[in-house]
């Protein structure tokens, strides 16, 4: 069972000028926005709102990225006004960072070249891994994992309704499964009528869609089987369908799908906190490609089964034989244990000097033994400008950084806003090369911009920040700062990369003056 449509890989060509309606004109191939996005292949269709979501390249900093492009005919002052405000508040969220939404990278209106049905592109990060509809093409996943996998989505559901923002996380090919087993939303870019209780039916939708391989919200994708509704019109639980499923989190999904046509709310649960409450009581950690094996073994998407299922005489065999095992092991387990205790004591009234020693005589700890080697300055030996739109900020300025005067400085250009045209985009700074790898503990930033976020980064040699690992992030205060640093390996370049600037004199913009870096030689 799969709904997504056959993805085109896009050949290397540049096609320009218009070619009637959008959709026609939207093929793999194809160039958006002034020939900086390529786009790749189609992974879905939001036909509620007219939006076709894409993977493209996006040119300029050599990454896929993630395209919801709204469709429609511009003369129409309906459509163009909902296309208006579902980019104003893709804008609004473009803020907003969780792991369970791509971030939202820019936002831009119809171009000279683009089709003339194009009313405007939502570009985000590329997620990686697999489509949710996927996820559920060989059958239902295991209620455990079903609720794993969808915690990272509720947390940001519940994070954005608390900042105000609505995520739109309520159709099935907007949401993406990441390569670590979490459920994201992808493609950023609510409706223009869109309402925080339309996220929590989405959670509903979603946990349903997991549980029972069915898809209870209207306007499903093509292929994808629907709810079952009782004689009342409501929708059937999935323990009807599957009695496995545990109770609460059946519940919980029929109350947040709720009946919009009838009472304009929730049934009864309004949060994202309510759902995430659930899932967390009831996640275990299944590996979900076990699901297609077991599930199609089991049950049957068509046919499900209502009785309550058999003991298995084989398995209740087994677990006899293995509780007498364990019970046999633990007992010689205790001996052993016994054994060496009393050895121990008796051993230490013979003979009290066979102690490890230290220099001066004295016994030597085993945290003296085992002391990891002590945090020491480690040199900058070099330095680069770096911004993710391609242009450095005041590169003849970046070896003030490390040059030990607190007097000189290196700064970022006025920006007119915080993101966006005109704007730092993903984030700007410099990396610095370090004299030789080492396993660094912290970083100091002296700055006087206070309010500026920044983020350390493991480069070793990349330029692409999709390759780069965060080892830490801070909000700078007013003098010196310093940054915990957590790296999984040692290190020779580090990206230090401002992602928020403050407000200076009417735009935005930070400087720092010295940077620091701690560790211990690899």
């Amino acid at each position: 069972m799969t709904s997504k449509p056959t993805e085109q890989i896009a050949a290397d060509r540049d096609d320009s000028g218009d070619e009637g309606s959008a959709e026609q004109a939207l093929t793999p191939g194809r160039v958006l926005d002034h020939g900086r996005y390529r786009l790749l292949s189609q992974v879905g269709v939001d036909d509620r709102c007219n939006a076709q979501l894409w993977r493209a390249k996006d040119g300029v900093l050599g990454r896929d990225v993630a395209l919801t492009i709204l469709v429609g005919d511009r003369s129409e002052a309906e459509a163009a006004s909902n296309a208006r405000r579902t980019l104003e508040r893709a804008m609004h969220a473009s803020t907003f960072n969780h792991i369970g939404v791509a971030r939202v990278l820019d936002v831009v209106t119809q171009s000279s070249n683009d089709p003339d049905g194009v009313l405007g592109i939502v570009i985000a990060e590329w997620t990686h891994g697999t489509d949710l509809l996927d996820l559920v093409a060989e059958g239902p996943l295991p209620p455990g994992t079903a609720a794993r996998l969808l915690q990272p989505l509720a947390a940001a559901v519940e994070a954005a309704h608390h900042a105000g923002l609505v995520l739109g996380a309520d159709h099935p090919q907007r949401i993406r499964v990441t390569p670590d087993g979490e459920i994201r939303m992808a493609f950023p870019g609510p409706m223009a009528k869109a309402t925080s209780s339309d996220d929590v039916r989405g959670l509903g939708a979603a946990l349903y869609l997991l549980l029972t391989g069915r898809w209870a919200l209207g306007d499903a994708p093509e292929g994808l089987p629907t709810a079952p509704t009782g004689p009342d019109g409501t929708i059937v639980a999935p323990r009807t369908l599957r009695p496995t499923v545990p109770l609460e989190l059946s519940t919980v999904a029929v109350r947040a799908l709720g009946n919009p046509d009838a009472t304009g709310t929730t049934g009864g649960v309004r949060t994202g906190a309510a759902v995430l409450r659930v899932l967390e009581q009831h996640a275990t950690f299944e590996t979900p490609s076990t699901n297609g094996q077991g599930a199609s073994s089991s049950e049957s998407n068509e046919v499900w089964r209502r009785e309550d299922p058999k003991p298995d005489e084989a398995k209740r065999k087994k677990l006899m034989v293995s509780v007498g095992v364990l019970a046999v092991a633990t007992l010689l387990v205790v001996a052993w244990i016994a054994t060496s205790l009393i050895g121990v004591f008796t051993e230490s009234n013979r003979n009290t000097t066979g102690e490890m020693l230290d220099g001066t005589g004295n016994p030597a700890s085993s945290e003296e033994q085992q002391a990891p080697p002590p945090a020491s300055p480690v040199q900058i030996t070099g330095a680069e400008s770096y911004n993710t739109n391609g242009t450095p900020d005041t590169p003849g300025r970046v070896p003030y950084l490390f040059d030990g005067d607190t007097g000189t400085y290196w700064a970022t250009a006025d920006y007119r806003q915080q993101l966006g045209p005109g704007g730092i985009s993903n984030g700007t700074g410099a990396v610095l090369t370090l004299a030789h790898p080492s396993v660094l503990q912290e970083l100091v930033i002296d700055s006087p911009s206070a309010g500026a976020k920044v983020e350390v980064r493991q480069v070793n040699g990349t330029q692409n920040l999709g390759d780069t690992k965060v080892i830490g992030q801070g909000v700078l205060a007013a003098g010196q700062t310093t940054i915990k640093l957590s790296p999984d390996s040692a290190s020779q370049e580090i990206l230090v990369l401002i992602t928020q600037l403050p407000s200076s004199g009417g735009g935005f913009g930070a400087r720092i003056n010295e940077v620091k870096v701690t560790g211990s030689a690899a």
